[in-house]
C-alpha cells in the first residue's frame, strides 16, 4: 500500500480523534467513533498512537480540514476563471450594445443639443439631432413635437404636421403636440383644421394663452379667406360646373361617349348646358347607364348633336331633365 494512502488514513484517524477531544462529537457517539478509528487503522495498517508513524505519516501542523479548504478554494478559483473565460469569449463573439437606459440617456443628450441648435436658429442641424434621439427612443412624444417645431421653422409644414400627429398618437395628453399641429396647419392655410387642433389642445390646457390667441388668429383668417375658385378640387379633379367627374370617370359607357364627343365641337358646346350638367350629376342617370339598351340609346343620341338639341328644346323633356337634376 502506498504511503499516500497511509497518510490519508492516518489523517482521517487524527481528524476523528481531534473531534473527540474538542467535544465536536457527542459523548454518546464517542465509542462508535473510536471503533471506527480502530477499524481504519487496521485496514490501512496505521496507528495514530504510534510515535514513529506520527513522524512518518502525520501532515501536522496542517490537518484534514485545512487541506480540504485548500481544495475547495482551488476549485472555486478554477470555476471563476472558467466563467470569466466564457464571458470574455461571448463578449468577443457578440459585442453587447447599449442598454435601454443608456439609449434613453443618450436620446436626452441629443434632444438637449437639438434645443441649443433651435435657439441658434440652426434648424436643419436641430432636426438631425431630434431624428437621432427618435432613433434611440421612438416612444417619446417630446422628440417628435420638438422636431415638428424645427421643421415648421425650416418651412416644411407638411413634415411638421406629420410629426405633431405622431406626438399626439404617442401621448394624447401632450398639449404641445396639438399646438405644433395647429401651427403647421395654420401655415398650410388649413384654418378649420388648425382651429380644431388648437381647441383639442385647450381641452388639455384650458388656460394656454398662446393657443387661445392662435385660435383667434386662425378664426380671423378663416373668416377673411376668399371662397375657393373654380378649378382643381381637394381631390385633384376639375370642377366642371357641378358634374360629378369622379363618378363619370368610373363609368366605361360615359367614357366611351366622352371619347366620341371630344372630336365634335358642337357636343363640347352643348356640355355647357346646365340641364345636361344636372342630368349627368344625378345618380339615377349613372344607374340607368348600366342598362345596355339605355346606354346604346344615349350613345346614339350623343353622336347626333341635332337630335340632342331638339330633345333639349322640347319643354317636357327639358322639365324632366331639370327635375332629375334636383334629386
Amino acid at each position: 500500500m502506498s504511503d499516500t494512502k497511509k497518510k490519508l488514513a492516518f489523517a482521517i484517524c487524527q481528524y476523528l480523534q481531534d473531534n473527540i477531544k474538542d467535544g465536536t462529537i457527542k459523548t454518546d457517539d464517542v465509542e462508535g467513533i473510536e471503533v471506527a478509528i480502530q477499524c481504519i487503522g487496521e485496514a490501512f495498517g496505521v496507528d495514530p498512537a504510534d510515535a514513529a508513524q506520527q513522524e512518518q505519516y502525520s501532515i501536522k501542523p496542517a490537518n484534514l480540514v485545512s487541506v480540504f479548504d485548500v481544495v475547495l478554494a482551488t476549485q472555486r478559483k478554477l470555476s471563476e476563471k472558467a466563467e470569466a473565460a466564457k464571458a470574455a469569449a461571448k463578449a468577443t463573439a457578440e459585442p453587447a450594445g447599449p442598454t435601454p437606459e443608456q439609449k434613453k440617456a443618450k436620446a436626452e443628450e441629443l434632444k438637449a443639443a437639438g434645443n441649443k441648435l433651435m435657439a441658434a436658429k440652426s434648424y436643419a442641424e436641430a432636426i438631425a439631432k431630434y431624428t437621432e434621439a427618435i432613433e434611440l427612443d421612438g416612444a417619446n412624444a417630446v422628440y417628435y413635437a420638438n422636431r415638428a417645431a424645427a421643421q415648421s421653422q425650416a418651412g416644411d409644414h407638411h413634415a411638421a404636421a406629420a410629426d405633431a400627429r405622431k406626438a399626439i398618437e404617442i401621448d394624447p395628453k401632450y398639449s404641445k403636440g396639438y399646438s405644433r399641429l395647429g401651427h403647421a396647419l395654420f401655415c398650410l392655410g388649413e384654418y378649420s383644421e388648425s382651429i380644431e387642433a388648437y381647441e383639442d389642445g385647450l381641452k388639455i390646457e384650458p388656460g394656454n394663452i398662446s393657443m387661445i390667441n392662435a385660435v383667434k388668429a386662425a378664426t380671423a383668417k378663416l373668416e377673411t379667406s376668399p371662397a375657393p375658385r373654380a378649378g382643381p378640387s381637394a381631390g385633384g379633379m376639375p370642377d366642371l360646373g357641378g358634374l360629378d367627374f369622379a363618378s363619370m370617370m368610373s363609368n366605361p359607357d360615359i367614357m366611351r361617349m366622352a371619347s366620341q364627343m371630344m372630336g365634335n365641337p358642337q357636343i363640347a358646346q352643348m356640355m355647357n348646358n346646365p340641364q345636361i350638367a344636372q342630368m349627368m350629376n344625378n345618380p339615377q342617370i349613372a344607374e340607368m347607364m348600366k342598362n345596355p339598351q339605355i346606354a346604346q340609346m344615349a350613345q346614339s343620341l350623343m353622336s347626333d348633336p341635332d337630335a340632342m338639341k331638339s330633345m333639349l328644346d322640347n319643354p317636357a323633356l327639358a322639365s324632366m331633365a331639370a327635375g332629375l337634376g334636383k334629386k
